[in-house]
């Protein structure tokens, strides 16, 4: 299968390592350094699922690729539109864009640029970041993607690839499923600059999770989100089973200094939430306290 790369990434290195290392034809679009070090040393994934070194196909310029058969779309919520608008030279008239952002908002977006048929929204579930340029670091074991119907050629190539994928039946759920643990997640630890182990273990901590996931499960259902009435409880039991180091992307963006995708997260629920007249004072809050970081600024940061 030929495959574009679009945001090399914690998600979309990894998940692209998986598939180049089992024989597809693999393309990553990159930028900067973590392009140059591709280029001169390889790709480099560290897993306790097992170390991959591959020698990517690697382009700055999606028109460097043409077209291919599936994009697994993986830039950061704040280059979802200028990205999109690049994205054309990748596409045949069967091409599938697979969105794998955070949030809920960005298929809609890329959909308004090169028109539905083609995009699908996608979940991620992982925990990696670039540990150097050309270095993915995957923290724990948990890899998991979720897509809907029409993408059976790219389920069974992942299948193949050793990528845990799962074909849902309302991916539209599943999105919500992870929005609602996300903002709650990411929120918490970057509020309190801590990896999940002490957040969890923390009560105010750990009931400022439940009750941010709570605000984004209520607006979900406001907005007829087949959610089920016991998602919060079962995702509290969840967030124990995670490696306690682990750290969501807004947080190794925060401590990095690189800007955060707060405005589609916690800041998307309380903008949402008052549009459906709503109240969110939890994820309102945190968002404020964010924004002072939203652009970046690694001397905030720490």
């Amino acid at each position: 299968m030929r495959i574009a790369i679009y945001g090399s990434g914690g998600v979309g290195g990894y998940f692209g390592a998986r598939l180049a290392a089992a024989g597809n034809d693999v393309h990553f679009i990159a930028r900067g350094a973590h392009l140059a070090a591709m280029r001169e040393q390889g790709l480099r994934v560290e897993s306790g699922l097992g170390n991959l070194h591959i020698r990517p196909n690697v382009h700055e310029r999606p028109e460097e690729i043409g077209a291919v058969d599936v994009v697994l779309f993986a830039v950061k919520l704040a280059d979802v539109q200028n990205a999109a608008e690049h994205l054309r030279p990748l596409l045949h008239e069967r091409t599938l864009v697979l969105c794998f952002q955070n949030g809920v908002e960005a298929p809609e977006i890329v959909a308004r640029v090169i028109g539905a048929q083609q995009v699908r929204p996608g979940v991620a579930y992982i925990a990696t970041s670039i540990g150097a340029p050309g270095v993915i670091r995957h923290t724990g074991t948990m890899q998991r993607l979720q897509v809907g119907a029409g993408a059976e050629p790219f389920v069974a190539a992942c299948k193949a690839a050793g990528i845990n994928i799962e074909q849902v039946d309302d991916i539209d759920r599943a999105r919500w499923e992870k929005f609602v643990f996300l903002v709650g997640l990411s929120g918490v630890t970057c509020l309190a600059r801590q990896p999940v182990g002490v957040c969890r273990a923390d009560a105010e901590l750990r009931g400022t999770f439940e009750a941010a996931m709570t605000e984004t499960w209520r607006l979900g259902r406001k907005r007829g989100v087949k959610l089920p009435d016991d998602f919060i409880a079962e995702r509290m039991k969840f967030v124990d089973g995670l490696h306690a180091d682990m750290r969501t992307s807004m947080q190794h963006d925060l401590e990095a200094g690189k800007p955060l995708e707060a405005p589609w997260l916690c800041g998307a629920v309380a903008r949402m939430s008052a549009a459906a007249e709503l109240a969110a004072p939890v994820n309102r809050t945190i968002y404020a306290a964010l924004k002072p970081y939203l652009h970046g600024s690694a001397g905030a940061a720490r």
